[in-house]
C-alpha cells in the first residue's frame, strides 16, 4: 500500500499521467518503483499485464489494477497502480526495442496529451523513448519535445529546461555536433529562449521577478573579442534586448564561473550556448535527480533526465529517483498554474 498518498494537498490537482516510454527500457520498473515513493498521485499508460509480470519478475509488491478513465486513479492509488490500458502489438523482451510496438509507445504520448488537455489529468510525465526505434516505424520528429509541440499545436518552437535541487538550465543549441551548435547559434533564438524561459519561471515556478544569466560561448567569454567574437555580436545584443523587454538578465558571463555556490544563487536560471555547457554541471550537482521540463507549452510535461537503459532493462537496478523528482516537478508546476489561473 502506498501510505504517502492520502488526500489533503498533494491529491488536490487531477492525477498525472505518466507515459509508458520504450517498453524495453526501465520505464516500466520505473513506474512500479515510483508507485510507492511517488509525491502525488499518478497513473501510467501501459499494458496492465506487462507491468504486473514485471513486477513479480523483479519482486516487487506492487499490486496493478487497471482502470477506465483518470477519474478512478485517486481511489485505486492509495492500494495499486492505476494502469490505464495502452495494448502492445509484442511481447516486449527487456534490452531488445521492437518497432512492432512503436505504435503503442506513440498512442500512450497521444492519450496523455489529449487527457491534460482536456482537463483529465494535471500534467503530463514521459518516460524516456528509443527514438531510432521510432524512426524505424516512420515517427516524423527529432524526439518528445517536437513531437508535444505539435500535438499542442503552437507555432513557437517550446524550450528544453533541465533542473536539479540547486540549479536550472536552458541550453540554446541541444542535439548538434558542437562544431554546427556554434554556427547555430543566434541572437534570435537567445532572445527567444530568454522570453520564454521568464515567463515559465513566473508562471510555472512562482517567481514573481526572475532573473537569468546568460553564459558565454568562449573561454573568459571571449576575453574582449580575443578569443572569439561570438558575445560581442550574438550574445550580448540578446542580452541588450531582454533588458530593454523589463527581463532582469546578466551577462555573457564566463562559464567556468558561472556554476559554483555562490554563482548560482545569483541566478534562478541560466542560458546556455550548447549541450554540455548546460548538462555538466547539472548531473555533476546532481546525477540522479535530473528533470528535464519542456518549457512553452499550454501544458506542463516533464521527464526523467535519462534514457531508456537497455543494458539494464529487466534487472531491477533502475533508479526511480529522476522519475520522481519529475513527479514532483509536474505537481508543482500544476499547481503554480492553477493558482496563477485562479488570480487571473
Amino acid at each position: 500500500m502506498n501510505p504517502k498518498v492520502q488526500g489533503g494537498p498533494a491529491t488536490s490537482l487531477r492525477p498525472l499521467a505518466l507515459t509508458m516510454g520504450e517498453p524495453a527500457g526501465i520505464g516500466g520498473e520505473l513506474a512500479l518503483a515510483a508507485w510507492r515513493a511517488a509525491p502525488c498521485c499518478f497513473f501510467a499508460i501501459d499494458d496492465p499485464a506487462r507491468l504486473g509480470a514485471l513486477a513479480e519478475r523483479l519482486g516487487l509488491e506492487v499490486p496493478v489494477v487497471a482502470i477506465a478513465g483518470p477519474a478512478e486513479a485517486e481511489a485505486v492509488f492509495p492500494r495499486a497502480l492505476p494502469v490505464l490500458t495502452q495494448e502492445l502489438a509484442a511481447d516486449v523482451e527487456p534490452g531488445r526495442p521492437d518497432p512492432a510496438n512503436a505504435a503503442a509507445v506513440i498512442a500512450a504520448i497521444e492519450r496523455a496529451v489529449a487527457l491534460v488537455q482536456a482537463g483529465e489529468a494535471a500534467a503530463v510525465v514521459t518516460n524516456p523513448i528509443q527514438k531510432e526505434t521510432l524512426y524505424r516505424a516512420g515517427f516524423r520528429y527529432p524526439g518528445h519535445t517536437e513531437y508535444l509541440a505539435a500535438l499542442a499545436g503552437i507555432d513557437t518552437a517550446p524550450v528544453m529546461m533541465l533542473a536539479c535541487p540547486g540549479l536550472r538550465v536552458v541550453p540554446i543549441t541541444v542535439h548538434l555536433p558542437l562544431a554546427e551548435a556554434v554556427g547555430a547559434l543566434t541572437t534570435e533564438a537567445i532572445v527567444h529562449a530568454g522570453r520564454v524561459t521568464a515567463a515559465a519561471l513566473a508562471a510555472d515556478f512562482g517567481i514573481a521577478a526572475p532573473r537569468l544569466a546568460v553564459a558565454g560561448l568562449n573561454p573568459h567569454a571571449g576575453e574582449g573579442g580575443t578569443l572569439g567574437r561570438e558575445e560581442a555580436e550574438i550574445i550580448a545584443p540578446a542580452v541588450a534586448t531582454l533588458q530593454a523587454e523589463g527581463i532582469a538578465v546578466t551577462g555573457p558571463a564566463p562559464a567556468d564561473s558561472l556554476f559554483h555556490a555562490a554563482a548560482r544563487a545569483r541566478y534562478d536560471a541560466a542560458l546556455c550556448m550548447y549541450h554540455d555547457q548546460a548538462l555538466i554541471p547539472l548531473k555533476t550537482i546532481d546525477f540522479a535527480r535530473g528533470v528535464n521540463i519542456t518549457l512553452g507549452l499550454p501544458f506542463v510535461r516533464t521527464s526523467p533526465d535519462h534514457g531508456t537503459a537497455l543494458d539494464i532493462a529487466g534487472q531491477g537496478r533502475a533508479d526511480p529517483q529522476s522519475l520522481l523528482a519529475a513527479f514532483e516537478t509536474a505537481r508543482d508546476m500544476a499547481r503554480a498554474r492553477a493558482a496563477v489561473r485562479a488570480i487571473a
